[in-house]
């Protein structure tokens, strides 16, 4: 089979397909590059280093200074105009711009904060279940995965009701534009309409932040445009592009998980029968192997800074190198036998949040809280509730995502 992780065809490939290739690569002595097409209105570059090994990774993530987020971190990287019109998200930066927006908008993640959060997100999957038993099982997706994360970063930024319906919409937009462009009319019109949608979503909370700068309400967009107790607050821009990525990649992540996890449950019973005869035991772990083993997000791109040695590998500055969490995640030497779903298995070292390091995801204990009480209120109401099917995944070289999986109950 010809690898060429640059190329989208590679990704049209079965995840089992995609998996065996990845440990092709693993097995070398040294990460293999691959060159990238240029494609019009994208930041085109000569092509990037894979860093497959799960030490390879972490070693990246922990580098900071060495392997910059900027100019972008997505594969194509964003085209400079990008940033004049959106502002630069978080995940593009480097410290001390970034150090200063994580501290800013960490205290969203506090323990304080998630454990406020614990009451309104267990009423929430309660009513998504209520309304699965009203209306019966369609999809998994559109009933219940993806619904939980959109209306907990609701509810955490004080979006009104009636503005959610259109917040859903431009995310779901927003999140099919990613991974390799096939074609110039392709990338036009998607562009375009990523544009449109991510620009519609800044607007409405720029326009909330400067309401609420005024008169505050016990919410986080309040607390983020009014000053904290060093007189640090975001701007319109930074308020705008920190919705946009809470929006995009706080919700994938848990919204993949849940999908791809009611999927692994059904197709392994044995772990399932394990889960629920211990379910507060074993949920922790659980979540953990799936966050694994599903990768959400598949990889993200660094540039070298210096010269730099990995692994016998001299890699100069100015070259790219893309970490690949999804092949860290099934690295042999860190996780045996990687290809099997264990929920007991030891899986402190997996990459699935990102690696440790300055860009370690900020909600991921947001991300456990969702997945746990979803799967907790599922399993107790719907005891028989399993996927019906193959899910319909899209095609992408940056996001784990299932837009449809059929199931009963």
């Amino acid at each position: 089979m010809r690898i060429d992780l640059a190329d989208l065809d590679f990704w049209r490939r079965s995840p089992k397909e995609r998996h065996e290739a990845f440990a092709r690569l693993r097995a070398l002595d040294r990460p293999v590059f691959f060159a990238e097409k240029r494609v019009p209105l994208l930041r085109s570059g000569k092509g990037f280093y894979a860093l497959v090994r799960h030490a390879d990774v972490v070693e990246a993530s922990r580098n900071a200074r060495v392997f910059s987020s900027e100019p972008g971190v997505t594969s194509p990287e964003p085209p400079g105009w990008v940033k004049h019109v959106f502002g630069e998200s978080m995940v593009n930066m480097d410290d001390p711009r970034h150090a200063r927006l994580r501290r800013i908008v960490s205290r969203a993640f506090s323990p304080k904060m998630l454990a406020g959060l614990q009451g309104d997100i267990e009423a929430a999957c309660a009513r998504i279940v209520d309304d699965v038993l009203a209306e019966g099982p369609r999809d998994f997706v559109t009933q219940v995965a993806a619904r939980l994360p959109i209306h907990v970063i609701c509810d955490m930024m004080g979006i009104p009701d009636d503005m959610r319906a259109a917040v859903h919409r431009q995310v779901d937009i927003s999140t099919a534009y990613s991974g390799i462009r096939p074609s110039l009319p392709h990338t036009v019109r998607m562009a375009a309409q990523n544009t449109v949608a991510l620009l519609a979503l800044q607007r409405l909370v720029i326009r909330l932040g400067r309401e609420r700068a005024r008169k505050p309400r016990g919410d986080l967009i309040s607390a983020l445009v009014t000053a904290n107790v060093d007189g640090e607050r975001l701007t319109d821009r930074e308020l705008g592009s920190f919705f946009a990525l809470l929006l995009v990649a706080g919700n994938e992540t848990a919204r993949n998980t849940m999908a791809h996890g009611m999927k692994l449950l059904t197709d392994h019973p044995g772990q399932r029968s394990a889960l629920l005869e211990d379910f507060e035991g074993r949920i922790g772990g659980t979540i953990e192997e799936m966050v694994r083993y599903v990768s959400p997000i598949m990889q993200f791109r660094r540039t070298v800074t210096q010269d730099y040695d990995l692994r016998g590998l001299r890699l100069r500055r100015g070259d790219k190198v893309v970490l690949f969490y999804g092949s860290a995640n099934r690295d042999e030497a860190v996780f045996p036998d990687p290809d099997r779903f264990d929920i007991t298995r030891d899986t402190k070292p997996h990459v699935g949040f990102g690696g440790p390091g300055p860009h370690f995801c900020l909600g991921a204990n947001l991300a456990r809280m969702e997945i746990r009480t979803m799967f907790r209120e599922l399993l107790t109401r719907l005891p028989m509730i399993r996927t019906v099917g193959e899910p319909e995944l899209l095609v992408s070289n940056f996001d784990n995502s299932v837009r449809r999986q059929a199931f009963t109950f």
